[in-house]
């Protein structure tokens, strides 16, 4: 096995690792029926995140490294606007999708009771709406490294 082929195993395992648990965070905290089910999916979710950030930067690192050592990468298409909206994915986070997250986490140390309160909806709503773009933008990404169309 090549150098090469070993940073592709490596990047092709980081993006299950990283964006497979990205593509269930949803659903981790969907179907709680009360609020010590929701804060403990939403320990299930931070933990579930660890993966998606070790992943991702995997994934960065090995496809910018692939790129370095096979340069004709950067003359792809494909190869530059994967990483484009890679890049654009990466800073949703901390500009995106952190702020939403800090109102639910808010939300989860403060609120008094069992029942889960109506403005977690409205909440959980805004976050996994951006949520889901940022899912897509991965899907397109996935399917630019398969397909390579440019």
């Amino acid at each position: 096995m090549s150098f090469y082929e070993l940073l592709l195993f490596i990047h092709i395992f980081s993006a299950i690792l990283g964006m497979g648990p990205g593509f269930v965070m949803i659903l981790t905290v969907k179907n709680s029926n009360n609020m010590t089910e929701l804060r403990h999916a939403y320990k299930i979710r931070n933990r579930l995140h660890i993966f998606t950030m070790v992943g991702g930067t995997l994934l960065l690192i090995t496809g910018v490294w692939m790129g370095v050592l096979h340069t004709y990468l950067f003359t792809q298409g494909w190869y530059w606007l994967s990483l484009a909206l890679f890049l654009i994915a990466l800073a949703c986070g901390p500009f995106v999708l952190a702020p939403r997250s800090r109102l639910i986490k808010a939300l989860l140390n403060e609120h008094k009771g069992e029942e889960i309160p109506e403005s977690y909806a409205k909440l959980a709503n805004k976050l996994f709406f951006f949520e889901r773009i940022e899912n897509g933008i991965f899907l397109v990404i996935i399917a630019l490294m398969i397909l390579k169309p440019f």
